[in-house]
């Protein structure tokens, strides 16, 4: 899964980025049951240009959280929708009322996913920002008005989760990291049953996934402010549980007239 994998070629290091990434999704996939929350398709941070060189100069080892998914939630002030008519009348649209009970649709521009309900409840996933999942949820609400309930308004629209990546460079001892009792009330791990340490900021909202190869999942954030600032408080966390390697030993050299 890119993104959230390591750009190294060894086939050992990246079958461990795949499982880090996969259990991430699986964690996301719980809290959120019905949305399919992808990691690794992230393309660049919330910010561009000379607004990134300066985010950059205030961040922690100059890194930049990157921006996985956003999920929001709308409601179209209708009494009811038509979700047959609506998925049989649309493309991209799916209806399964045996095993969701919402009509799936997607559109490309931005990329994005809507779970239109029958009461006018809409969830909106897989925009990069907040303001791309706005405009993607003005476009699905508009498609129900002009297809199904000419009715239908844009209102309510809230950030209900913002999913966001980094990496630390850096790999993590968590079995450590755990066992410190300063942070102990934040923090689970159990690697039996999920490789990655949950760390929570009950102040922020945010929960924090991390894994021992120095890969971070921020999830809850309603801002990306928020995950900045969590992330700004785990590297230096972390930074105190960095993982260091010892360097190579030089092998020793055959003296000369020795066999080899």
């Amino acid at each position: 899964i890119p993104g959230i994998s390591s750009s190294s070629s060894s086939s050992s290091s990246g079958a461990a980025d795949v499982d880090e990434a996969r259990a991430a999704s699986q964690y996301l996939s719980q809290q959120f049951p019905g949305i399919t929350l992808s990691l690794g398709t992230g393309q660049a941070p919330a910010v561009a240009g000379s607004d990134l060189d300066r985010l950059r100069q205030t961040m922690p080892g100059g890194i930049v959280p990157m921006v996985e998914n956003v999920v929001s939630t709308v409601n179209l002030a209708v009494e009811k929708v038509d979700l047959e008519f609506l998925a049989s009348h649309t493309r991209n649209s799916e209806y399964n009322p045996r095993r969701f009970s919402a009509v799936i649709m997607r559109i490309q521009d931005p990329k994005a996913t809507a779970l239109i309900f029958q009461s006018g409840k809409m969830v909106c996933t897989g925009a990069k920002s907040e303001e791309q999942s706005r405009l993607a949820a003005r476009k699905f609400a508009r498609i129900v008005q002009k297809v199904t309930a000419p009715e239908a308004k844009f209102k309510e629209f809230k950030v209900q989760n913002l999913v966001a990546s980094c990496d630390l460079c850096f790999p993590v001892r968590l079995e450590v990291m755990f066992a410190d009792t300063e942070h102990a009330r934040f923090m689970r791990y159990d690697p039996e049953c999920f490789p990655g340490l949950i760390f929570r900021i009950d102040r922020l909202k945010v929960t924090m996934l991390i894994f021992v190869s120095g890969k971070i999942v921020f999830t809850g954030a309603k801002q990306i402010e928020n995950v900045y600032e969590a992330f700004r408080y785990i590297y230096s966390v972390c930074a105190q549980y960095k993982k260091v390697t010892a360097p190579p030993q030089p092998q020793p050299q055959p003296q000369a007239g020795t066999p080899i």
